[in-house]
């Protein structure tokens, strides 16, 4: 939809919708729970605890068992001896690190029947919350000496040595692990440094298989009613000391500080639920225009070219075991944000968002004018005009990024090829030595045991005149122009030269290369220029971009403060971005449409129900299948002798929060986050209390699978279960 004729129907839309702010709408920073009230209105929805039950900075609280996994998921520890609950989908790709055609551990789950058989699992940490300060008066007081401007007070660099010297100065500089960060909060108008201590010594426990952890596959993601078992276990590990550690056989298990308690006395619609964890990324107070940018800059290239792409895996995926495992999580990773873009564009439509915000701007230009506040009367306008510019800039980067950064795995470092050719120039023999050790161990990046040559050339086959359908001649990388001129605007010949004679296509090429280093033969690579082009593109827009960012933060700063203030006395929430976070709500029922209303439950019938042997997605293993049918669900079963499976609570959840732990008015682990449903996928733009639901795998089917499928006894018995 063009933004003219969106723009068309704001005057009527405004007529129709009014900005109203939601109490079960949040995700609220710990540290200003009592400050904002935010634990009163959690208690008046059936929490128990107090404040400090959840986040005591001089003590031990819930936030103590809470943790970063990896690097974009939750997770949380259920045992005195650091075992770890998170998703299936969090630990897929490390999953897929332990497995082989050989050991497919995808395909048929793992299971550590004992410590001794716990994998270490190279790059995979964990990371718990320290400490948190608020630093606004240091950062406010930097700006007010002219020692940085307020758009630098934005930048990565100053945020990053302010946090060094902060932690410098700080009782924790000598303690182990702790990694200091800086950001900004409520876009700006406040700054928190939170102390982060890592993990490194992580360890795969317990894995269903996909056909369980996944089961549903993409045809269910994003949808209700589910029936997915997405869950998988971990170990942290420390040095005998009980301090971080890299891996090391004599590591012990982590003795934690705090562990959840597991309730096994079920769920009832309208009980309170609590989730705690590190939502990604949010965008809740974007204007009419930015939300359109979002529609047709972001999310519509990006369904175009990740659709493609994911044809040409699927098709190869289903060809070959090892290419299924080798792609497994790429492609996971590619079609779960593919589809959360279709589903966010229809929801930006079907739940009138577009009106909603503009009844918003509405209601924030009379409290402007009522309070004669010329900064907040013209802000939006502001943001409209920075936005007009953006549009077209980001809607090229979306391309460039998605379709010949991303999607094409095969690109020559250019950045060596330069350094080589320096070098040859310059005839230093020794340099020389230097620089081919890092080509071999480029080409060894590049041609690792998740990439396949064949395949990566078939996906730039259909990604290089996807692009060019795309990106007007003028705005394409020079490789384009390259490719007119010297190849008759012949696509495959170009890639065939590039996957076929390129120094990093094979090793045989790279060996022939360094035995007889040329200048000739670096200007002369197709793959070189290839990477070349791409980047320096990707500069271009990113330098034309910045400066029109930095503006945009400074008026987003006004107008959030402004949106702030209009709202008062009801409290705020920033925008996510990947901090700890509570947010509360019920476990509750939903109807999307006329004539549809969903249970807040689903159970293992629904299993058989879906199960379809001809499908992937379907497949049910057969040792489950006989425990359904003999009903075989021991203390996991509900009064009517089912099984639960799935729940859905009213939580504010995003991505990073996968994996989160769902808790009952008692903080005891009733459930593990694991989608958000397809109605609300415009949740992340603005929040819809009567459509937005959390889709959670209930904690006793997690324990039925460890216990009867698994063979997992012992994890349970180090677990503290409530009944």
């Amino acid at each position: 939809m063009k933004m003219k004729r969106l723009r068309n129907l704001l005057p009527a839309l405004l007529l129709l919708v009014s900005f109203t702010a939601r109490a079960d709408e949040g995700m609220w920073l710990l540290q200003l729970m009592q400050e904002q009230h935010s634990i009163d209105l959690m208690k008046k929805q059936g929490l128990q605890l107090n404040a400090l039950d959840l986040y005591n900075p001089d003590g031990i609280s819930i936030k103590d068992a809470v943790g970063i996994f990896g690097g974009g998921c939750t997770g949380e520890i259920i045992s005195p001896d650091g075992l770890i609950l998170t998703n299936h989908h969090c630990g897929y790709s490390f999953i897929q690190q332990h497995s082989s055609v050989e050991n497919d551990y995808l395909t048929d789950g793992f299971w550590a029947l004992n410590r001794d058989m716990e994998l270490p699992t190279p790059q995979l940490k964990f990371t718990f919350v320290e400490r948190i300060e608020d630093i606004t008066d240091v950062v406010n007081a930097r700006i007010a000496a002219g020692e940085i401007s307020e758009a630098e007070s934005f930048t990565t660099a100053f945020l990053e040595k302010i946090a060094q010297e902060l932690h410098a100065a700080s009782d924790l500089n000598e303690a182990k692990g702790i990694v200091p960060q800086a950001l900004p909060f409520y876009a700006g108008n406040k700054f928190y440094l939170i102390y982060k201590k890592v993990y490194s010594d992580v360890r795969m426990v317990a894995a269903p298989p996909s056909s369980i952890g996944k089961f549903g596959g993409e045809t269910d993601n994003w949808m209700w009613p589910r029936h997915t078992g997405d869950f998988s276990m971990f170990r942290i590990y420390t040095a005998p000391d009980g301090e971080p550690a890299d891996y090391a056989p004599e590591n012990i298990p982590l003795k934690a500080k705090k562990h959840l308690s597991i309730s096994l006395r079920g769920i009832e619609e309208g009980d309170y639920a609590m989730i705690m964890g590190f939502p990604g990324s949010t965008s809740r107070y974007l204007t009419v225009s930015e939300v359109v940018e979002r529609m047709e800059a972001t999310n519509a290239p990006r369904i175009v070219i990740r659709g493609a792409r994911q044809e040409v895996l699927k098709a190869e995926m289903n060809a070959s075991d090892k290419i299924r495992i080798q792609y497994a999580n790429k492609y996971a990773g590619s079609s779960n944000y593919w589809k959360n873009s279709i589903g966010m564009n229809k929801a930006i439509i079907d739940n009138d968002v577009l009106g909603t915000k503009a009844a918003q701007e509405a209601n924030f230009l009379e409290f402007a004018t009522q309070n004669k506040n010329t900064d907040y009367m013209e802000v939006v306008g502001k943001i409209d005009g920075a936005v007009a510019r953006t549009s077209p800039l980001l809607y090229q980067r979306t391309c460039l990024l998605e379709a010949l950064f991303s999607a094409i795995e095969f690109r020559s470092l250019y950045n060596l090829f330069d350094e080589m050719r320096s070098v040859l120039v310059s005839e230093n023999t020794e340099r020389q030595t230097e620089i081919a050790e890092k080509f071999r161990a480029a080409y060894d990046r590049i041609h690792n045991k998740d990439y396949d040559h064949e395949v990566d050339r078939k996906v730039a086959v259909a990604m290089l005149p996807l692009y060019a359908e795309l990106i007007a001649a003028e705005n394409r990388p020079e490789i384009y122009n390259r490719i007119e001129t010297e190849y008759n605007g012949d696509y495959n010949r170009f890639i065939e030269e590039m996957y076929t004679g390129s120094i990093f296509a094979t090793r045989n090429n790279l060996d022939a290369f360094l035995q007889d280093p040329s200048v000739e033969a670096l200007d002369s690579d197709p793959g070189a220029a290839f990477s070349r082009s791409v980047f320096d593109k990707i500069q271009t827009l990113t330098a034309e971009l910045t400066p029109l960012y930095e503006e945009l933060n400074l008026l987003h700063k006004t107008y959030i403060r402004g949106l702030g203030e209009m709202k008062l006395p009801v409290p705020s929430y920033p925008d996510a971005n990947f901090t700890i976070r509570a947010t509360y709500g019920t476990i509750r029922s939903y109807s999307p449409r006329d004539g549809v209303k969903y249970n807040y439950y689903t159970t293992a019938r629904g299993i058989l129900e879906k199960e379809n042997p001809e499908d992937r997605e379907f497949i049910v293993p057969a040792e489950l299948k006989t425990l359904i049918a003999n009903q075989d669900f021991g203390r996991y079963a509900l009064p009517t002798g089912e099984l639960p499976v799935c729940f859905l609570s009213d939580n504010d959840i995003t991505g990073g929060n996968s994996g989160s732990p769902v808790l009952n008015g008692n903080g005891e682990l009733i459930g593990c986050a694991f989608d958000g449903n397809w109605e609300s996928l415009s949740g992340d733009i603005n929040f819809d209390n009567d459509l937005q639901r959390c889709i959670n795998v209930d904690i006793r089917y997690i324990l039925f699978i460890l216990d009867k499928l698994g063979g997992c006894g012992h994890l349970l018995d180090e677990m503290t279960i409530v009944e």
